[in-house]
């Protein structure tokens, strides 16, 4: 906390299966008071599967809460809190894709929504993609596609991914390897 801004007070509001809601009670220097929501993450990892021709995996998923498919990289939660970002990349990029890798390389971490949620996500590059099978959640149906990077910063900047995490990580990607 900072001498501006102190919580005193928290309560749990909704326990879900991968978050749980808090409404905050606030107190700042002025005297003034606030109730903030807070949600809690255990956080997550992603990763940027490059093929040998230089073409990027993604997957392609139905996301209730934009209730259509969307374009990502594979990601997943991480399964307890604590858990390696790199170990949780590797299982969302062979459960996903249907692929597996020795070398994966942090990239960036990031927080999608610091105003109300602490979620981390840790993203990385996985290169020498080595041909496995698909391990799918029972809920899970994800198709999967190679994009060369042109096409996936085309559907960036037109409006069709509009995935925070993957526009991050396909930018970067391109800033650190490819420039």
């Amino acid at each position: 906390m900072s001498d501006e801004v102190k919580r005193v007070g928290r309560e749990l509001v909704y326990q879900g299966t991968i978050l749980e809601v808090y409404k905050d009670h606030m107190e700042f220097s002025n005297g003034n008071t606030a109730k903030w929501d807070f949600i809690r993450h255990d956080g997550a990892a992603a990763v940027v599967p490059v093929m040998e021709d230089g073409r990027i995996l993604m997957v392609s998923q139905y996301r209730n809460a934009l209730e259509r498919m969307t374009l990502e990289i594979p990601a997943g939660k991480l399964d307890q809190p604590g858990e390696p970002g790199i170990e949780c990349a590797r299982r969302e990029l062979e459960e996903e894709t249907g692929y597996r890798s020795e070398e994966l390389e942090w990239l960036l971490s990031l927080r999608t929504t610091v105003a109300f949620c602490n979620e981390k996500i840790e993203i990385f590059v996985a290169r020498n993609l080595i041909p496995s099978c698909q391990h799918l959640d029972e809920d899970e149906f994800v198709d999967v596609k190679a994009y060369t990077l042109e096409e996936l910063k085309e559907m960036i900047f037109s409006g069709k991914i509009e995935d925070s995490k993957t526009i991050a990580a396909i930018l970067a990607y391109e800033s650190r390897y490819v420039r």
